[in-house]
């Protein structure tokens, strides 16, 4: 009767462990992953910038631009919210700000604006080309709508997900704008938990 016992107990302790291997990201999964379109652009410090360069590392890339006056500042505050509940794990990750307005997102204004939420976030912007191509690669929608009433001119609609890129480049998450800082801080720490191999 004992030894049945036991033999029942190891039998679920062996289900309960293969259990624990599974984890349900909470952001929307690609499947099966797709290599992650380059961002040939340059940063706020005048530095190409290439996603081959970080390998090894979580990418959590965002378009936005500077005059946003809701969303762009709500995400990078939950970003930098994230990177702080990283801990030391925030050295494995870089975060992306990809401008989708070029012409007033200068260097300068990048490194003040990014400085106030993380000085490790980079600021990309280029060529208006270059990227137009990155908004389709990515499924972004950008929209300028002038503002005649307004001294800012014209703002930009547009989509407001986080992307995150794994440590070989592939494209492996989306979360939408609003999505709880904990839920994306557990999903990067399952990324960090399990590289894929390259």
């Amino acid at each position: 009767m004992k030894h049945w016992f036991l033999s029942l107990l190891a039998i679920v302790a062996a289900f309960a462990l293969s259990g624990c291997g599974t984890y349900e990201f909470r952001g929307t999964m690609l499947q099966p992953p797709n290599p992650a379109p380059e961002l040939p652009l340059t940063d706020q410090f005048g530095n190409d910038f290439r996603l081959s360069n970080y390998r090894g590392k979580v990418v959590l890339v965002f378009f936005g631009f500077t005059h946003c006056p809701d969303i762009c500042p709500t995400a990078l505050s939950d970003l930098k919210r994230v990177m702080e509940k990283l801990g030391k794990d925030a050295e494995k990750v870089q975060v992306v700000f990809v401008s989708v307005d070029p012409e007033r997102d200068t260097p300068e204004l990048m490194q003040r604006y990014l400085a106030s939420f993380n000085p490790t976030f980079l600021g990309l912007n280029g060529d208006r080309a270059v990227l137009e191509n990155a908004y389709k690669d990515y499924g972004v929608t950008v929209i300028r709508r002038d503002l005649p009433n307004s001294g800012l001119g014209y703002t930009i609609d547009h989509s407001g997900y986080i992307y995150a890129i794994d440590q070989v480049g592939n494209w492996r998450l989306l979360w939408a704008h609003g999505t709880p800082v904990d839920d994306i801080v557990s999903d990067v720490q399952a990324l960090l938990r399990n590289p894929p191999r390259s």
